[in-house]
């Protein structure tokens, strides 16, 4: 769908009152009209962005939160209630945002990772530069892939509007405020150093924060965590106002279109990396002057309950300058001239973090969130080393091992996940009464159950596709995107999808799940052997055709037919393939064999002299293979009752 752009009232009227079209836009270039004059008429549009922040904003109705200026500014522009990011952390989310596209689309949706962009994918400022605009980023990229030079005119941390040559150039400028990242509230060096210049109004008492998330311990530790959250929020409230007092100084603030927003949510355990509301919830306010304004929009002190995406942000930038969104794009513009119909839905995803998978997916209406889980033999709480740093995380274990939580904390340590979660956001908004099984409510999982598997198929998915099959399939055709594109290709993502759906069915998919085990294409036979692993005992049956795979061509399917013959009393047979590929296999193979030899427990036992000697860096890997050593030293402190850390 291609969006007719918006210009100046002035300038529409010297066209007759009529939108330009490409067409138009052609014949204009064709007539040598310089670009620079017509993007006079376009508006200037300011992004300030946060790092890993709920929506803790006086605007949002937060009883103590402390943010003045973007209270301000919310009444003078648009507060939306319903927006969200496509990811709980910020990486996949950002490359989202610049491209306007989902990250499972692209193949960016584990982190950290990198990918290469196909030709017909192009960061949107791009666009705007095309077009005349004079783009800056201040300072964070974390795209998951090498930005295109042609991105941005600056991006370091000096860039800024002021920096254009000419005055009368319309900027994109963007200035990312990266304080309150999680690093924030674990490291008090940093904390200190973010709101050094906070003054004793503006500090908060931890005990009298009535905000406290019940599946949080009551422990001072973890009150002290949500206490630095909102201070580390009312430095950036700081932050936004000296870049609105600059925009004021120069006489742009009448001239410019302001958007705040956040990468995701809080950055403290079951908020950052999950889906739920805690994690992709997120404050978004913007501010048209009124020159720039259509009518009915961003009218001052207005709230929109529309739904909003993350990877919406591009196209609507693109639409206020007046530039039609490339059909690549799956974001779809929500301020301008010509919108189309709003959403009835926003979609998330989960995927790797850092050293640990757990494919998890999620649909949301106003209303309504499903979640599907993908991996249910997984904890919630999986062991990870960065978040394992922060004081609430080590308040959440020590609690759970003095059997001292409360029942809405003690939850997240359960061994397994349900394989789905429902919950009604207004009735229950810390989503902690899961709906999914109540039959009352039967007919609302049905319907989220079958747009959720809609979206993943017509999205084309590839966190569907096992990372190690993604790289090697990635090398073969330059990019990612096109993976599961081209001749064949849908009916391939159907049946990845479908057979990823089915590991998580239980005993009844046995008989399927077998036959899938020879199937030609190797991401729906480590679906196939992955789920016959969920089954376990119950599907002994299938052990002779899963042992015919231990060879199998793919190695990542060889590690899941070895998870599953340990999970069927056959470590013996397990532990071969799993050692041969930690010591041997490509990066993120060796990943998957730490995993499972993890996951084995004392069955592992016989493997610690060659988890031990996967403990050595390996600088030709990514991060020299940190994850594996970190996914190794837990297997072996587990094992040898150790404590050793690494980095």
């Amino acid at each position: 769908m291609e969006f007719q752009p918006h210009f100046s009232r002035d300038f529409l009227t010297i066209l007759q009152g009529r939108l330009m079209s490409r067409t138009c836009l052609a014949l204009l270039f064709s007539l040598c009209i310089p670009i620079t004059a017509l993007a006079a008429e376009q508006p200037n549009i300011l992004w300030i962005s946060a790092e890993d922040i709920s929506t803790h904003l006086g605007c949002y109705d937060d009883p103590h939160a402390i943010t003045p200026s973007l209270d301000k500014l919310a009444d003078e522009g648009v507060r939306y209630s319903h927006a969200f990011t496509t990811a709980g952390v910020c990486a996949p989310c950002r490359s989202g945002i610049i491209t306007g596209m989902y990250q499972t689309t692209l193949g960016t949706q584990h982190m950290r990772g990198n990918t290469t962009l196909p030709p017909q994918v192009r960061p949107f400022p791009i666009l705007l530069r095309e077009a005349g605009y004079f783009c800056t980023n201040n300072s964070k990229q974390d795209y998951q892939f090498k930005a295109p030079k042609e991105t941005w005119d600056e991006s370091n941390k000096n860039a800024h509007w002021r920096n254009r040559k000419n005055s009368d150039q319309p900027f994109f400028s963007v200035f990312n405020f990266t304080g309150c990242h999680e690093s924030g509230i674990a490291s008090t060096d940093k904390y200190e150093t973010v709101t050094k210049d906070l003054s004793a109004s503006e500090r908060q008492n931890a005990d009298e924060l009535t905000t406290f998330p019940p599946y949080y311990p009551e422990t001072k530790e973890a009150r002290e965590d949500w206490k630095r959250n909102y201070e580390l929020i009312t430095a950036l409230d700081h932050y936004a106002a000296n870049l609105i007092d600059q925009l004021k100084e120069d006489g742009l603030y009448e001239k410019t279109i302001i958007f705040f927003w956040s990468d995701h949510g809080v950055g403290l355990p079951r908020a950052k990396r999950w889906l739920y509301d805690s994690g992709t919830h997120i404050p978004l306010i913007v501010r048209v002057p009124e020159p720039l304004r259509v009518d009915g929009q961003a009218v001052p002190g207005s709230v929109s309950d529309q739904l909003v995406s993350s990877i919406d942000f591009g196209p609507t930038v693109l639409n206020l300058a007046g530039i039609p969104t490339p059909k690549v794009m799956q974001g779809i513009p929500f301020l301008g001239q010509n919108l189309p119909p709003a959403r009835d839905y926003v979609f998330g995803a989960r995927d790797r973090m850092d050293e640990r998978y757990d494919i998890i997916r999620m649909v949301r209406d106003h209303r309504f969130k499903y979640i599907r889980n993908y991996e249910p033999l997984k904890t919630y709480y999986q062991y990870m080393n960065t978040p394992e740093q922060g004081a609430t995380m080590s308040s959440l274990r020590k609690g759970h091992l003095a059997g001292t939580l409360p029942p809405e904390a003690e939850a997240y340590f359960a061994s397994t996940k349900p394989v789905e979660e429902l919950y009604d956001c207004e009735a229950d908004p810390h989503e902690l009464n899961n709906l999914a099984d109540n039959p009352e409510y039967s007919d609302t999982l049905e319907k989220l159950r079958e747009v959720h598997l809609a979206w993943v198929k017509e999205t084309r998915d590839l966190g569907l596709v096992a990372e190690p099959i993604l790289v090697e399939r990635e090398k073969e055709l330059g990019h990612r995107y096109g993976i599961l594109r081209g001749d064949g290709a849908h009916e391939a993502a159907d049946k990845i999808a479908e057979t990823a759906n089915l590991a998580s069915s239980g005993p009844k998919a046995m008989d399927e799940l077998t036959d899938a085990l020879e199937h030609e294409d190797s991401a729906v036979r480590y679906w196939a052997a992955t789920g016959l692993g969920n089954i376990g005992l119950l599907a002994s049956d299938s052990k002779p055709a899963l042992e015919a795979h231990l060879n199998d061509e793919s190695p990542v399917v060889q590690i899941a037919v070895a998870r599953a013959l340990s999970r069927m009393n056959s470590p013996e047979k397990a532990l071969p393939v799993l050692t041969k590929q930690l010591a041997e296999g490509e990066q993120w193979e060796r990943l998957h064999a730490a995993i499972v030899l993890d996951e084995m427990d004392e069955l592992a036992r016989p493997a610690i002299e060659s988890m031990h000697a996967a403990l050595e860096p390996r600088p030709d890997l990514y991060a020299n293979g940190k994850y594996v050593v970190r996914v190794i030293n837990r297997a072996l402190n587990q094992l040898e009752g150790t404590n050793r850390k690494v980095p």
